[in-house]
């Protein structure tokens, strides 16, 4: 019986311990938005993401993709105050740059906003999509 209870209690100690691992870490995530087809893939605590097939530009906080594409905004720099980051961007050929905010709203849900600079453009069918100034994506 003491056996029982101790697994169950070790058990309860993981699961919260995994729950909290998970919610302390909000800027480490992967964000989608299915309205655009874009994605986040961030990490503003270590910078160690690199994007796919692109090596040449090493670790980076992370970067703004478009599904289906090789094209994408690279964060070159993140501060991180409370729910809230700012990042400096720039394309991928580095003839544009610019400043954003992302703001974690709650758990899954997070809020892209272009505070300077210029404006996040996309492809999409041979041309290129002006996005929003203000982005909602999802966690996944």
């Amino acid at each position: 019986m003491k056996k029982l209870i101790l697994l169950s209690a070790a058990c309860l100690f993981a699961l919260l311990t995994a729950s909290a691992q998970k919610t302390a870490k909000p800027f480490r995530a992967y964000l989608y938005n299915n309205d655009y087809e874009v994605f986040m893939r961030i990490d503003l605590y270590d910078e160690r993401i690199t994007v796919p097939g692109q090596d040449l530009y090493g670790e980076l906080p992370g970067y703004l993709g478009k599904k289906n594409n090789t094209f994408c905004w690279l964060i070159t720099s993140a501060k991180i105050e409370g729910n809230k980051a700012e990042l400096q961007m720039i394309n991928d050929y580095g003839s544009e740059d610019l400043t954003a905010t992302l703001t974690a709203e709650s758990d899954s849900l997070y809020v892209l906003k272009q505070v300077g600079g210029s404006s996040l453009k996309v492809p999409k069918e041979g041309k290129w999509q002006k996005l929003p100034s203000k982005l909602v994506f999802k966690r996944r």
